[in-house]
């Protein structure tokens, strides 16, 4: 039951959700509130729990804008229609900005990991399909370049990534992504001209 047209939100939905993701991101789920979530989006309590039933369905919402964001990444880098391995690089530089955008603070799927350590929770759920997805679209990319050690390949550009995303909120972000991108591009020249099994170094 929607009082908005087909398909569009309601402004106090996306308000909630906007001041949600925010505050979510920069100062982590447990920290912040419903209260201060409904006195900053400026809406009444009554009017978060029609939109959102408690804190974890605002949560899960939170965390599928950020997948759409990085779905959307992805899609922007394969849209380019360059060769895998350029794809892959375009996909590095795109994470790299991210990393040295203004008020960043690590990947908001880790985050969120480290808050709910409970395997079962819904929220450690929508993290896990969304780094399957990640992973999974890393290894389809390496395929096209060769299919053996693909997944192992993937596996070491996401551990990568990961460590990136980490240190690039401790340690200066440039440098962070210098290390980042060289090691993006060691991989691939490994793994287009060997056998790649995981072992090999970057």
């Amino acid at each position: 039951m929607r009082s908005q047209s087909e398909g569009r939100p309601s402004e106090a939905r996306s308000r909630l959700l906007g001041t949600a993701t925010r505050l979510f991101y920069a100062e982590g789920i447990h920290a912040v509130g419903i209260d201060r979530i409904v006195a900053e989006a400026q809406v009444t309590r009554a009017t978060l729990y029609r939109h959102f039933p408690g804190k974890e369905d605002l949560v899960l919402a939170y965390l599928n804008e950020v997948d759409r964001a990085m779905r959307g990444q992805a899609d922007n880098a394969v849209a380019a229609g360059l060769p895998a391995a350029g794809t892959i690089r375009a996909l590095s530089t795109s994470i790299a900005h991210s990393i040295q955008s203004p008020g960043f603070r690590g990947c908001a799927f880790l985050n969120a990991a480290a808050e709910y350590p409970d395997p079962e929770s819904p929220v450690r759920q929508a993290v896990l399909a969304h780094r399957q997805w990640f992973l999974e679209t890393v290894t389809e990319l390496l395929t096209k370049i060769q299919e053996t050690g693909a997944e192992p390949a993937a596996r070491h550009f996401v551990m990568m990534r990961d460590g990136a995303m980490a240190a690039g909120c401790l340690f200066d972000p440039a440098l962070i992504c210098e290390t980042f991108l060289h090691g993006v591009e060691r991989l691939l020249q490994v793994y287009a001209a060997t056998d790649y099994s995981g072992s090999a170094g970057a």
